[in-house]
């Protein structure tokens, strides 16, 4: 069997606690190589519970790993993820890819200037679930769709970060449901928005198959709310897809796959080109609505 692959931890926040580090310490695929954080208490917390270094220099971090992955907001991954890459790294990233269009596209062609391996953190697209409801689509011939993602985040808890707090549900709930539609009717060519991300955000969005779609997000929901989930509607039938027949291995098929196309070298399907995609459409809608 081949040794795992070192992989640097870049943010200690609750997420890298809960599934970052967790899910690359275990292995047999990875290990944890150590920790860096502006804060470097916090790297210390996480290496405390899985093992690794905490690093107080972020370069000393890259110096001893193979591949980073990244647990930190857009805006500081669009930084820091172009140390990495200029440093040779292999680069796990969290969605989206940066805060804005200019930081995306800075760090995607960073990344296909250098030539490393970069996979994006759509965490749906790695269930299994999702995986067979995409192989059923084609014999539907689909036209159009829906989906609907309403959370309670802006009310509080964890997940109630800075930077969604400010740019609310499109930034944050939009990248998976866009790439879900995306995945489901083909390449997203054009978007219509409306609403405001702290409350209510409508999108329509045309494929080029074709095919239409809608989408509705909000992180300001109260009370008992639907799961999250996107619908299909095709000439020779319907099918559905809830965020609750998300599994709790999903990560575990993130890291893994990371872990083999770092070692071959190849690219992924859900690379920093497709996250690149995606913040177009984002942005498109975001100006949209501002």
């Amino acid at each position: 069997m081949s040794e795992p692959i070192s992989v640097g931890l870049v943010g200690a926040g609750h997420w890298a606690d809960i599934v970052h580090a967790p899910s690359l310490a275990q292995g047999p695929e990875t290990r944890l190589a150590g920790v860096w954080a502006r804060r470097e208490e916090a790297a210390r917390e996480i290496t405390g519970s899985h093992g690794g270094v905490a690093y107080s220099r972020i370069e000393d971090l890259f110096d001893n790993c193979d591949a980073v992955a990244f647990s930190v907001p857009p805006d500081v991954q669009a930084e820091l993820a172009l140390k990495a890459v200029r440093a040779g790294k292999p680069v796990l990233l969290e969605k989206p890819l940066a805060m804005d269009l200019d930081g995306a596209r800075r760090l995607a062609e960073a990344i296909e200037e250098a030539g490393v391996v970069s996979q994006m953190v759509f965490t749906l697209r790695y269930s299994q679930a999702a995986r067979t409801f995409l192989k059923s689509l084609p014999a539907l011939d689909p036209f159009g769709g829906y989906a609907q993602f309403v959370s309670p985040v802006l009310n509080g808890g964890p997940f109630a970060t800075p930077w969604r707090l400010e740019r609310g549900a499109l930034l944050d709930l939009g990248p998976h449901v866009i790439d879900m539609l995306d995945a489901s009717l083909g390449r997203i060519t054009g978007v219509r928005a409306h609403g405001d991300p702290l409350k209510w955000v409508g999108l329509l969005l045309e494929h080029e198959t074709g095919a239409v779609s809608e989408a509705s997000l909000s992180m300001a929901g109260h009370g008992d709310l639907p799961p999250a989930h996107i619908e299909v509607h095709g000439h020779q039938g319907s099918t559905r897809l809830t965020w609750d027949d998300l599994t709790d291995d999903t990560f575990t098929t993130i890291v893994t796959e990371f872990a083999a196309n770092v070692r071959a070298g190849t690219p992924h399907t859900l690379d920093a080109a497709h996250g690149l995609h995606i913040q177009r459409i984002l942005t498109d809608a975001e100006h949209q609505l501002t």
